[in-house]
This record gives C-alpha cells, sequence and structure tokens, in this order.
C-alpha cells in the first residue's frame, strides 16, 4: 500500500506527460501489437486495436501522473508486467529510469520490486552518480538498507520532496 502523495495536480494529460504517452504506445506497439499482427499475417483487427491502445495510453499516463496513489500504482503494475515479462525481477537497464515510464515508475512507486537498490539504480533514478547516492546516504539524507544499497522507497521519497521544492 502506498503512503505518500504525488504532487500533480489537474484533469488531462500534462504537455509534458506526451512524452509518457508516446513511449507507452511505442512499448505497446512493439512488445504486444507488432507480434500479434505477424502471428495473425497482417489482420485488420489489429488496426482497431491499436486505435484502443492510443486512446487508453493517455488515461493510462494520466493515472500514472495525477491518480490516486491506488489507481497509479495499479497502472504501474499492470503496464510492467505486461511489458516486461520475466521470469525473474523486473531489473531494468540503468537508461531506462531516465525514459519517461521510468521516472514516474521512480515517482510513484520507487522500484517496483525491491525493498532496495544500488547505489547505480538509485543515482539512475535520481538522475545523479553513484558517489552523490553514496554522499546523500553518509549524510543521512537517504536511507541505506541492511542488507547494502538504499531503500527504494527512500529514493521515491527524495523524488517527491524535489517534485514539491521545484513546484
Amino acid at each position: 500500500m502506498l503512503d505518500h502523495r504525488c504532487q500533480v495536480k489537474g484533469g488531462g494529460v500534462r504537455p509534458g506527460n506526451e512524452e509518457l504517452v508516446g513511449q507507452l504506445i511505442r512499448l505497446i506497439d512493439i512488445r504486444l501489437l507488432d507480434p500479434l499482427e505477424i502471428l495473425v499475417d497482417g489482420h485488420h483487427a489489429i488496426d482497431s486495436l491499436r486505435t484502443v491502445v492510443h486512446e487508453q495510453a493517455h488515461s493510462w499516463a494520466t493515472t500514472m501522473v495525477s491518480g490516486g496513489d491506488q489507481a497509479a500504482y495499479g497502472v504501474i503494475v499492470r503496464a510492467i508486467s505486461t511489458l516486461y515479462p520475466s521470469d525473474g525481477p523486473f531489473n531494468p537497464p540503468l537508461d531506462w529510469w531516465r525514459t519517461p515510464l521510468g521516472q514516474i515508475v521512480a515517482r510513484r512507486v520507487g522500484h517496483p520490486t525491491a525493498e532496495s537498490v544500488s547505489y547505480a539504480v538509485a543515482g539512475a533514478m535520481l538522475g545523479i552518480t553513484r558517489q552523490g547516492v553514496h554522499d546523500l546516504a553518509s549524510r543521512g539524507k537517504l536511507a541505506r538498507h541492511a542488507e547494502g544499497g538504499v531503500l527504494s522507497a527512500a529514493v521515491r521519497d527524495r523524488l517527491l520532496q524535489e517534485g514539491t521544492r521545484r513546484a
């Protein structure tokens, strides 16, 4: 259960969220619809699915950014589990955290499958270096995990605090 509030106001997709919408549409096209189109030998029904995805992507992005905590968490977890299926834990490359989807996941959920993250992952989530994360942890500004790294929730909370200061 999430216990934080995202400091985003408004009803529609905000101008910066168009990148998130675009990323969601591209990922769904590449990972789901294109393979399905190949499987059904170019059946025209895929075109109507693309239309639905384009319409729904705006709703998903709005919920991820400004929806309630439970709704945002639900959409994010569904998107991650659908678009990045795996038998193991979710472990995206470091540069994924700099994408629009990676940034909203970091802000709303933290790391969706890890209680703690390495300094490198925390740095990617925060947009700083590993050394920057080490410095924050050393000064007590980012909670360390007992088994190493830092708490994913602490990274999320720091991102939310930074967003509140900028707003």
